[in-house]
């Protein structure tokens, strides 16, 4: 690898996909975003693959010819796969968002390992997506008798691009059902159902794969394609990479994902939504998450805008309360996300949802037995008072990035390590609490109405003590 030549990094969330160019000396040089297409193909939905491909040949031209690219990876939202055979799809990417038949889920489910194999808690729709290959494979065995590799998704961009199927560990390993962390190996079922032939070789993530030839300035440049990661583990590691150790990070996007390392596996309780991880390198890591990204738009009814001070005070004093849960996953399943005490419309009602995802975050802290240093990376970053909110009620040291695309520039450090190349600082700010009156209070009560709605009476005790 050419020390100075920038990395072009494909995130691809499920509703925005972005390109950035990093060089190496750590900067962001473009970027440019789009949004995936998923459409109806009969009875379920898909990816357009093809409109995406189109805009990333596209993007990838120009970063070769007004950058000097000549490496690209990819970043991933999880939960996603391919069927390949004979150098083309078996059958489309299937949206994770979508419930197989109950007919279906009734012969399926009883397949799945046991939570102590695979540390992968049985999630609805897609999110386990192991599930979502059975379920193909019910609708047509034929589709899996076609396929040659089952590709994670952003091995199936590494693949397009280089034309070698490769597999790897921290997307695999994602609540997929098809990983055993403790075992560093594909799970029973892999073997039960017959496809651990159809899984490629295990590649380590940032590894190169092989080449893609551009069209540039009238000249043919060979880009070099390095094996993608998933997108929370590629954020772990990039503040891994800039000398975090012993921390607690909180990856935000449509999802909020924990890791606590420190964390021990004992203590995941697969009823509300905590599972291991394993890291780029092999590391099992307790996680436990919910959809805060979706559940905030759903909540405050898509507000965009800035939520003042003000705004938290007044609906604190009101009473005003948004309760577990208004998306898929998370640890109130079962739970039916709803407001509670005096209505609430405009920016008030975007400030009880922004305090719904911060208690979410708080006590999935402590369900995940956060003690240490907390990183706050992602989409949540930009929302203003939410690590600050955040740091109110945490007795720990809370930092945010100065950069909130960690799985950007998490893949992109995959990339040059290949060369030992380390071009990030760790540029994270510590951030104050800002005191809110009648915080505390608030948090009491949310805590005791969200014990409430658990239909498992059986509760860990630091959630009934409040404040710590």
């Amino acid at each position: 690898m050419t020390e100075h030549c920038p990395v072009a990094v494909f995130d691809l969330g499920k509703t925005n996909s972005k390109l950035f160019v990093i060089d190496a000396k750590g900067d962001v040089v473009a970027e440019r975003r789009a949004k995936p297409v998923w459409r109806d193909h009969g009875d379920i939905r898909v990816l357009d693959d093809e409109a995406l491909f189109s805009w990333m040949q596209d993007e990838l031209s120009q970063a070769v010819e007004a950058h000097g690219v000549r490496h690209v990876t990819f970043s991933a939202h999880g939960c996603t796969f391919a069927l390949i055979g004979k150098g083309e799809l078996c059958h489309p990417i299937l949206d994770y968002e979508q419930e197989p038949p109950v007919s279906v889920a009734a012969r399926i489910d009883p397949l799945i390992p046991p939570f102590s194999e695979t540390y992968s808690p049985r999630l609805p729709l897609g999110l386990n997506y192991g599930r979502h290959i059975l379920w193909l494979q019910e609708r047509d065995p034929s589709t899996l008798d076609a396929t040659d590799a089952i590709l994670a998704y952003p091995q199936f961009w590494s693949w397009k691009f280089s034309g070698r199927a490769a597999s790897e560990v921290s997307y695999l390993a994602c609540h997929s059902h098809l990983w055993a962390p403790l075992a560093d190996d594909f799970s029973s079922l892999v073997d039960q159902e017959g496809w651990r032939a159809k899984m490629p070789d295990l590649v380590p993530a940032g590894s190169s794969l092989g080449t893609y030839p551009v069209m540039a300035a009238g000249e043919t440049v060979e880009v070099m394609v390095h094996n993608g990661v998933h997108d929370s583990n590629s954020a772990l590691f990039y503040y891994r990479s800039v000398g975090f150790d012993d921390f607690t990070l909180i990856s935000t996007g449509t999802w909020v994902i924990i890791f606590n390392q420190a964390c021990p596996l004992n203590a995941l309780d697969r009823e509300r939504d905590m599972l291991a991880n394993v890291t780029v390198d092999h590391a099992p890591a307790a996680t436990i998450r919910f959809m805060g990204g979706r559940e905030y738009d759903v909540a405050s009814q898509g507000w965009t805008k800035p939520i003042s001070i003000e705004a938290v005070e007044a609906v604190i004093a009101k009473g005003s309360f948004a309760l577990p849960s208004f998306a898929a996953g998370g640890p109130f399943p079962g739970s039916e996300g709803h407001f509670l005490g005096p209505a609430v419309e405009g920016e008030e009602r975007a400030a009880v949802a922004l305090l719904y995802v911060i208690l979410m975050t708080d006590l999935s802290l402590d369900l995940i037995r956060s003690q240490n240093d907390i990183v706050i990376d992602g989409g949540l970053v930009k929302a203003d008072l939410y690590a600050p909110l955040l740091a109110a009620l945490r007795d720990q040291t809370v930092f945010i990035s100065a950069n909130p695309e960690g799985s950007a520039f998490g893949a992109a450090a995959l990339v040059f390590r290949q060369s030992n190349v380390r071009p990030f600082k760790n540029e994270c700010e510590r951030i104050r609490a800002v005191e809110i009156a009648g915080l505390g209070d608030y948090r009491r009560e949310w805590r005791r109405r969200a014990i409430e709605l658990r239909r498992d009476v059986s509760q860990p005790a630091m959630l009934s003590e409040g404040i710590r």
